[in-house]
């Protein structure tokens, strides 16, 4: 069971059987369906995160560049479908998550982790919506931390908006431009790793710049 689970979503980020799940098994608004729910689930879902998100976007813009798929429709199908998933999980974490810090004596979910993290969304919420949506894993959780740290709904869709199009416009964007080049062809799993690894470059440079921070402050 779990191997053809771990076959199928290898075979969300393969073109020729992406197209082959697409005009058989998934044919039509069925495979339109599938790609939604599975944007839907890396979003908003707590137990999304180990759903190909960012190869799986550009595979479908490699998919929309063979001809078999409509570019437009499915990237606007997509970006609703990270809108719904990045507001499932806020109002999980508005409606639920706080309650896992209501008992003071919890080892796991501490009061004082919720207040460091109201304080960090008050103080950076806008960015770190918009840029998790381009890091795996973080894009999962993200919208839910935003719900338990009480970041106000309006300020949340907002940026919402800019971190789900800009996610989805970009990573299909850029299959659909290169990915009938060659060499992208030809090495396609390392294209794929290049983008994961790019993605979570901007994560890699907050921790770097938040541990020479203190040590600056320490020499100083």
């Amino acid at each position: 069971m779990l191997q053809a689970l771990l076959d199928f979503l290898r075979s969300l980020t393969n073109p020729e059987q992406l197209i082959r799940l697409l005009s058989t098994v998934f044919a039509g608004w069925w495979g339109y369906a599938m790609l939604s729910g599975i944007v839907f689930s890396e979003t908003g879902l707590l137990v999304g995160f180990f759903l190909p998100g960012d190869s799986l976007l550009f595979t479908v813009g490699v998919v929309a560049g063979a001809g078999h798929l409509n570019l437009p429709a499915i990237v606007v199908t997509l970006v609703i479908a990270a809108l719904l998933g990045n507001s499932c999980g806020y109002f999980l974490g508005r409606f639920i998550g706080v309650r896992l810090f209501a008992n003071p004596n919890s080892r796991i979910f501490r009061r004082e982790y919720l207040v460091r993290t109201q304080e960090f969304y008050g103080k950076h919420g806008g960015k770190t919506i918009i840029y998790a949506q381009f890091v795996p894993i973080i894009r999962t959780f993200a919208a839910f931390v935003a719900g338990v740290a009480g970041m106000g709904l309006p300020r949340f869709l907002s940026f919402n908006v800019f971190g789900s199009v800009g996610w989805v416009v970009s990573m299909t964007a850029l299959g659909y431009r290169f990915g009938s080049v060659p060499i992208v062809r030809a090495h396609f799993e390392k294209v794929i790793i290049l983008i994961i690894l790019v993605s979570v470059l901007p994560v890699l440079v907050q921790l770097v710049k938040g541990r020479r921070a203190p040590a600056s402050s320490a020499a100083g």
